[in-house]
C-alpha cells in the first residue's frame, strides 16, 4: 500500500515524504518568492504530492494500529473486538478502493485538466437536446469533485446544443475523463414527438489534456489557418459586434481548435492555441504507440452501433457501459453528475489491458 506514480521533478530515486520535505524546505527560504512564477509551481507540486501520499500514510497507519488492536483481542480472547474490527477493516477496504485509483492514473498528463468537448450526433432535435444534456451532467460531475469549469465555445441549436467545449481544471481532472471519449447514445419516449415514440440519440465526447509548459508540442507557422469570426453566441454586444472569436486550423492533421468566450480576441487565441496544442499531442502520443483504436473510435460516426455507453430512459431505467459492463439503474443521479462508477471501472478496465466489447444488441440492453 505504498503511493506510486511519476511527477515532473521527483529527485532521482526520492520517495514522497523527501520530495515533499525538499519542497517545504525550499518553500521556507527567504527568497522562495523572489521568482513568483517558479514559487508557484513549486506549490502546486507540493500540494499534488501531499495529496497523493498523505492518505497512504494515514490508511497504512490505521491498518498498523487495527492489527494492533486484533492481536490484543486474540491474546485476550475477547470477542468483543470482533464487530468493531469488521466495521473499520470495511472502512478502510473502502478507502483502500478509492486511493488506489489514483495508482491507474500514473500517464505523463493524467495528473493534468483538459478540454472537454460534446458534439450532437445523428437524431436532429432530439440529439441536440441530448447533447445538453450530456454536458450538463459533466458539468454536475465536475462541479461535484470541485473542479473548475470554464465553456470556451458553444455553438447553439434548436432544442439544445449542436456542440460545446469547456476546459476542466483540477487535480487529475483528465486522468479521470480520459475514458468518456467517445460515442453515448440515449434511449427514451421524444418529449418532441407528438406521438410519443421511442427514439435513439447519438452525441460524442471528446477528452484532451490541457497541456504545461514542461510538454514541447510543436506547431510551424506554415501548418496554421487563423480565421477570426463574431461570436455566434451569448456574450454581449462587444462580443458579437468584433471579430473577436478565433479557429486554428492544422493544415496537416485537419485539427481546428476554436475560441468565442472572450470578449479579446487576444484571449481567445490564447484558449484556442492551448486546446489546438492539447489535441494535437493526444494525436501524436497515439501515432507514437501505434495504438489507434481509441483514435479510431472518435473518427467514427457519431450513429447506430459505434457507442461506448447507453442511456436508457424508457421502457426501463439503466446506463450501461459496452466496454467494461458497468451499469447502473438509477439514471437521474448520473444526469446529475454520479458517474464515478463508469469513472473508475474504465481505469481498473484499461489498466488491465482492456477486453473484448460486449456487443450490443441495438436495443440498449
Amino acid at each position: 500500500m505504498t503511493p506510486g506514480g511519476v511527477f515532473e521533478k521527483p529527485a532521482k530515486g526520492a520517495s514522497f515524504a523527501e520530495r515533499i520535505a525538499e519542497l517545504e524546505k525550499r518553500a521556507g527560504e527567504e527568497d522562495f518568492w523572489n521568482n513568483a512564477a517558479a514559487a508557484e509551481k513549486s506549490m502546486t507540486e507540493l500540494k499534488a504530492l501531499k495529496n497523493r501520499y498523505e492518505p497512504w500514510k494515514e490508511l497504512r497507519q490505521e491498518i498498523d494500529d487495527l492489527e494492533t488492536l486484533y492481536e490484543l483481542a486474540c491474546e485476550a480472547k475477547d470477542e468483543s473486538e470482533g464487530p468493531e474490527i469488521d466495521s473499520v477493516l470495511k472502512d478502510l477496504s473502502a478507502r483502500y478502493e478509492k486511493q488506489n485509483i489514483f495508482e491507474l492514473m500514473s500517464g505523463e498528463v493524467d495528473k493534468n485538466g483538459c478540454f472537454l468537448t460534446v458534439h450532437s450526433g445523428a437524431g436532429g432535435t432530439e440529439a441536440c437536446d441530448w447533447s445538453q444534456m450530456l454536458y450538463r451532467m459533466y458539468l454536475r460531475w465536475a462541479e461535484r469533485r470541485g473542479f473548475s469549469v470554464e465553456e470556451v465555445d458553444r455553438l447553439e441549436a434548436e432544442g439544445g446544443i449542436k456542440s460545446a467545449t469547456c476546459k476542466v481544471e483540477g487535480d487529475y481532472a483528465y486522468g479521470y475523463l480520459k475514458g468518456e471519449s467517445g460515442v453515448h447514445r440515449l434511449v427514451r419516449i421524444s418529449p418532441f414527438d407528438a406521438n410519443a415514440r421511442r427514439h435513439t440519440s447519438f452525441a460524442s465526447v471528446y477528452i484532451f489534456p490541457l497541456i504545461d509548459d514542461s510538454i514541447e508540442v510543436e506547431i510551424r507557422p506554415e501548418d496554421l489557418r487563423v480565421d477570426t469570426y463574431r461570436s455566434g453566441g451569448a456574450g454581449g454586444q462587444h462580443v458579437n459586434k468584433t471579430d473577436s472569436a478565433v479557429r486554428f486550423t492544422h493544415i496537416p492533421t485537419g485539427i481546428v481548435a476554436a475560441c468565442q468566450n472572450e470578449r479579446s480576441q487576444i484571449k481567445n487565441r490564447a484558449i484556442a492555441m492551448s486546446m489546438l496544442k492539447a489535441r494535437l499531442y493526444e494525436y501524436y502520443r497515439q501515432e507514437k504507440e501505434k495504438d489507434n483504436e481509441r483514435f479510431a473510435q472518435e473518427k467514427k460516426d457519431i450513429s447506430w452501433g459505434n457507442q461506448i455507453r447507453s442511456y436508457v430512459f424508457q421502457p426501463y431505467t439503466m446506463v450501461k457501459d459496452y466496454r467494461t459492463r458497468a451499469e447502473m439503474g438509477n439514471i437521474q443521479a448520473v444526469m446529475d453528475g454520479d458517474i464515478d462508477i463508469f469513472i473508475e471501472e474504465y481505469l481498473r478496465f484499461a489498466w488491465a489491458g482492456g477486453g473484448a466489447r460486449e456487443k450490443d444488441d441495438g436495443n440498449g440492453e
